[in-house]
C-alpha cells in the first residue's frame, strides 16, 4: 500500500457515503490515535507519525474526508460534514477497538475539526483520553483582501464550486525534502488536492467564527504543537487561543523554525517521543 498501511478498511459517512479508513497497527494495539487530517490533504499524510507510534503499541486510523479522495478540487457541502462524520468514525474506532483509550489527533483543518468536535459534540467519558493537535487552522496566515472576505459568503452562494485562486505552498510545508517530493508526488496523482471552491474556502471561514470565545470553556486534556514559521495558519493567534485554556490541561509546545507540517518536519521525532511521554502520562493516570 502507497503510505505503509497495514491495512484499508472502509466505514459509513453521513447519508451511508462508504469512506476509505487507512489504518497502521500492531496484532494487539494498547490505545489507538483517531487521527484527522489537514485540508487539501489526505489520510495517508499520517504515516510518518503513525509508524512511530505503531512501535510503541498504538494503532493509528485515518479516514479520507469528504470532498478530499482523491480530488484536484475540494468541495463540501457544508462545514457539519466534517463534524458528523468525525463523531461517526469516533463509534466506528470504538466498535472495532473496543475498550481501547483514544487519543484524538488533528493537524491543520483537521486540529479545527478536532477543536470544535471537542467544544460542541463531544463530553467528557473515559474513552477520549485526551486531543494531540498540530498548527491549527484557527487563523488564515494568508493575507487576503478585505473585499473578498466581505463578498465570500455571496461568491460561495451564488458560484459555490468556482474555484478560489491559490499559491502554491507544497515548499512551505516542511523543511524535509523527501516528503516534499511525495507531496507534489500527491498531487501529480490526485491523491493531494492543488484547488479548493469558494463554498469550501468559505465554510472554513465559517468555522474559525466563535473560537476564541469558546476556547476558554474547553474541557479534555490537550497537546498542542505550534509552528512558529507557518505560512498558513496563524502561529501567533493560535498561541493566544490555546493559552485561554485551563493550564491544567494543556501541554503546549511552539516550534519557531518549524513550517507547517509539525509531524513532517525534520525534528519530529522529538515531538513524536514528547507526544508519546505526553499520552503515557494519560494512560497512567487513567490505569
Amino acid at each position: 500500500m502507497r503510505f505503509s498501511e497495514d491495512r484499508i478498511a472502509q466505514f459509513k459517512g453521513r447519508g451511508g457515503v462508504e469512506r476509505k479508513v487507512h489504518v497502521w497497527e500492531t496484532a494487539q494495539p494498547h490505545a489507538v490515535i483517531l487521527a484527522l487530517h489537514g485540508g487539501m490533504a489526505h489520510a495517508g499524510d499520517y504515516v510518518t507519525p503513525a509508524l512511530y507510534f505503531r512501535q510503541y503499541g498504538f494503532a493509528t486510523v485515518s479516514f479520507d474526508m469528504c470532498g478530499h479522495e482523491n480530488a484536484r478540487r475540494v468541495d463540501i457541502p457544508d462545514f457539519d460534514i466534517f463534524l458528523d462524520e468525525a463523531e461517526l468514525f469516533l463509534h466506528w474506532v470504538r466498535l472495532h477497538y473496543h475498550g481501547l483509550p483514544v487519543f484524538i489527533m488533528g493537524h491543520s483543518m483537521g486540529a479545527l475539526i478536532a477543536t470544535r468536535l471537542g467544544l460542541e459534540r463531544l463530553q467528557r467519558d473515559e474513552t477520549v483520553k485526551g486531543f494531540i493537535l498540530s498548527s491549527p487552522y484557527y487563523v488564515n496566515a494568508i493575507k487576503v483582501p478585505g473585499i473578498l472576505v466581505a463578498l465570500s459568503g455571496l461568491i460561495a452562494a451564488v458560484m459555490p464550486t468556482m474555484k478560489v485562486p491559490l499559491e502554491s505552498l507544497t515548499d512551505k510545508l516542511t523543511h524535509d525534502k523527501t516528503i516534499t517530493a511525495r507531496h507534489y508526488a500527491d498531487e501529480r496523482d490526485n491523491i493531494r488536492a492543488t484547488e479548493i471552491t469558494a463554498r469550501f474556502g468559505y465554510a472554513l471561514q465559517q468555522a474559525q467564527k466563535g473560537l476564541v470565545e469558546q476556547m476558554p470553556t474547553w474541557r479534555f486534556p490537550i497537546y498542542a504543537v505550534v509552528a512558529g514559521d507557518d505560512k498558513l495558519a496563524n502561529a501567533d493567534a493560535s498561541e493566544a487561543m490555546l493559552k485561554t485554556i485551563d493550564g491544567k490541561l494543556l501541554d503546549y509546545h511552539r516550534h519557531p523554525a518549524n513550517y507547517h507540517e509539525n509531524f513532517n518536519e525534520t525534528n519530529r521525532d522529538a515531538i513524536f517521543a514528547d507526544i508519546l511521554r505526553w499520552m503515557g502520562e494519560r494512560l497512567a493516570i487513567a490505569a
